[in-house]
């Protein structure tokens, strides 16, 4: 792996090449969706042809899955930094619904519609679970009790369900009762957004914002 700062012209240029490659993409995704991602039509808008382009990314399937990882690297280490400012479940919610509605089309890639076709890679759902590990934290704050539900509401049959079945929090040893609170939180708060970034609130009179900030109130306390 080539220290940054040491690499050569080459080196420089091929990591310039690859960003503007992406950039476009992202554009493309934009107007087009991920579906209708095209590497020749990149090529032929940075005057490139398709074989030189294909130097840099071997396919579509490799250049998305780069832009999912710098997705989910975007996110992750937005609520790192949060939660290491302290940041409870709460502050959390905030972190991430300002990273979606900062950009869409990066949110939609990681949460919306899987692209037909494509699948990605182990390394990517190893840097979604470290997502998950910070909300993980956040629900079950230290001291908690392992019978006690964060949120003070139980759901003993849930939590008996994920108890047995807890490969999505990977090996993060939160007791069922916080995994039940990360989850409630995860698909609540992921439901509300996708809503509000697909246009579905519009002409409904209501403030998306007061909507979300009413859900995290509900599971905060």
């Amino acid at each position: 792996m080539t220290v940054a700062g040491t690499q050569t012209p080459r080196e420089r240029y091929r990591a310039q090449l690859r960003a503007e490659i992406k950039q476009r993409a992202w554009e493309q995704i934009a107007t087009a969706g991920a579906p209708g991602l095209s590497l020749n039509a990149i090529a032929k808008q940075m005057g490139m042809s398709g074989p030189a382009l294909y130097r840099y990314f071997a396919g579509r399937d490799e250049l998305i899955t780069e832009l999912i990882r710098d997705a989910y690297r975007s996110l992750a280490d937005a609520l790192r930094t949060a939660a290491a400012s302290g940041a409870d479940l709460a502050g959390l919610g905030h972190t991430l619904r300002a990273w979606a509605l900062e950009d869409p089309q990066r949110y939609f890639l990681v949460y919306g519609t899987p692209v037909p076709g494509y699948e990605a890679p182990e390394d990517t759902l190893v840097i979604a679970s470290e997502i998950m590990n910070v909300l993980l934290d956040a629900a079950q704050p230290p001291g908690t009790a392992a019978s006690t539900p964060p949120d003070g509401h139980p759901d003993t049959r849930l939590e008996a369900h994920l108890a047995q079945h807890r490969q999505w929090a990977a090996d993060h040893p939160a007791a069922p009762a916080a995994l039940r609170r990360a989850l409630r939180f995860w698909t609540r708060l992921h439901g509300i957004l996708s809503l509000e970034l697909a246009g579905h609130f519009t002409g409904m009179g209501l403030d998306p914002a007061e909507l979300y900030d009413s859900e995290l109130r509900h599971l905060s306390q």
